[in-house]
């Protein structure tokens, strides 16, 4: 009969009986994670305040709405899904989420089977022939029998994480995951922003466009009356040379600004994830650039923290340095696994030859680490851990800050908008009143230059200043955060 070693059951109750204290005792080596303290003045209302401001209305998360304009809706929607970097976003999102569930998996057991057949001839090693002849010496003798071996063995082991080293992974990874995550969410921030204000810039370079053609045709009468009066005696040769200069500089603003308006809509084109001849030719179609029409909601500082994917990140980095300050930590102890293996062999040129075995029990791995060098480690993963807590409150500051200047940058510009809208109307007045002035020959032709070179002016600071606070509110909209919870269009 075979031989089949097995376990006293009594030395298993034994085993048992000393694990069970172990296991209940487990616990994870490092410090608890606790969330970060952010200041008090933090989370209340913004420091600057304006009538355009409405700090009791939340910023919604599709802020482009705001504006009113279809096609621009149809672009954010278009650009969240199908944005290159936001394709890479969501390419690190999902390794990251892979490695969460490698770190989840070291909680199971490892297995390892192993199995062979053998085969071939049988021989038997002689010393003297047979017969007690000695002509013979020694040597190998073909029995011609086929001898077959047949083995196989399997062996189960599971890690007691006594000292957190797994969970302290596990929640390393689940942190890693999750900052990964709050960053994907930062890049739809930012591509919902660049996208309007890609679509804005377009529109606003339309307009400019109108505008500087408005100024050479103004330009352009004027040079033809100078030159008439030039033609009459009523005024002299450099009159005419001063209003064709004025109509030659109003000429070169035309290819500056169809250059900017291009280089808008190639831009455009890329958050798309299309290539520069693929711009849709609703944006192509642009000819003014909407705006917000009502009071700008943009909530209190608690909602910013809650909702700006850049401190979600920094926050979860932080949890991820902690959990490795306990993994650092159980190095320093040693490794228990539970494990069982069982082993079967049988020969055929051996009668009896099948066996089976098998053992259960505890395996304890403890490589004793230089304590200075596994000292030395944990001290690097706290010192990377005070790293991300600074990280943290820096990006809470970095926050409040940005948030400030776009509310002020934005009433400022308001306000400023308003008093160049009346400037541009009262200097195209004095002009219209200073042609009239020069009919009735009480003006002068260069009279006439001076308000047409005003009423230029004033038509470049409008515009310039349109460009400049579309772009200002787009910077507010992103440092307040929102855009990121909107799911992609399909």
């Amino acid at each position: 009969m075979p031989d089949t070693p097995t376990p006293p059951r009594r030395s298993g109750r034994r085993l048992a009986a000393l694990l069970a204290p172990l296991l209940v005792g487990a616990c994870a080596v490092g410090p608890d994670y606790t969330a970060p303290v952010t200041p008090p003045r933090a989370a209340g209302d913004f420091v600057t305040t304006d009538a355009r401001f409405d700090a009791a209305a939340p910023l919604p998360d599709d802020w482009w709405h705001l504006y009113k304009d279809p096609v621009l809706d149809a672009l954010v929607e278009q650009a969240l899904a199908a944005n290159t970097d936001l394709r890479v976003a969501n390419a690190n999102l999902a390794r990251a989420q892979a490695v969460l569930s490698e770190s989840r998996a070291a909680r199971l057991p490892t297995t390892n089977l192993n199995g062979g057949l053998s085969w071939g001839d049988a021989v038997q090693f002689g010393g003297a022939g047979q017969g007690g002849g000695s002509g013979q010496g020694g040597g190998f003798a073909n029995l011609g029998e086929t001898q077959v071996t047949t083995n196989a063995n399997a062996s189960l082991a599971w890690e007691a994480d006594l000292f957190g080293r797994v969970s302290r992974s596990i929640e390393a990874a689940r942190a890693d995951a999750a900052a990964i995550e709050a960053a994907r969410d930062g890049v739809r921030v930012l591509v919902a922003a660049e996208t309007t204000r890609a679509y804005l810039q377009a529109c606003t370079q339309a307009q400019g466009l109108e505008v500087a053609r408005q100024s050479v045709e103004t330009t352009r009468r004027t040079l033809e009356l100078t030159q008439a009066l030039e033609r009459a005696g009523s005024v002299g040769k450099a009159d005419v040379e001063r209003a064709g200069s004025a109509h030659a500089s109003a000429r070169a603003a035309i290819p500056t600004i169809e250059a900017g308006r291009r280089v808008a809509l190639f831009e455009l084109a890329a958050l798309l994830g299309q290539t520069p001849d693929s711009v849709p030719q609703a944006a192509r179609s642009c000819s003014a650039p909407p705006s917000p029409g009502a009071a700008l909601p943009v909530g209190d500082g608690a909602a910013l923290l809650r909702r700006r994917p850049d401190l979600r990140e920094a926050e979860r980095n932080l949890a991820a340095e902690t959990a490795r300050i306990g993994v650092a930590t159980a190095d320093l102890y040693p490794r228990i696994s539970l494990g069982g293996s069982g082993n079967f062999l049988r020969n055929d040129m051996i009668k009896g030859s099948d066996s089976f075995s098998f053992g259960l029990g505890p395996l304890i791995s403890w490589t004793f680490p230089d304590f200075g060098a596994a000292h030395a480690r944990i001290r690097q993963a706290e010192a990377q851990t005070d790293v991300a807590l600074a990280q943290f409150d820096g990006q809470v500051l970095t926050a409040l800050k940005e948030v400030e200047q776009g509310l002020s940058r934005v009433a400022g510009g308001e306000a400023q908008m308003a008093d160049l809208d009346e400037a541009e109307t009262r200097a195209e007045r004095a002009w219209q009143l200073t042609q009239q002035r020069q009919r009735a020959g009480s003006s002068s032709a260069l009279d006439v230059l001076a308000a047409q070179a005003d009423l230029l002016a004033a038509r470049r600071a409008v515009v310039e200043a349109r460009a400049q606070l579309a772009s200002d509110r787009v910077d507010l909209f992103k440092a307040l955060g929102g855009g990121w919870q909107t799911p992609p269009a399909s």
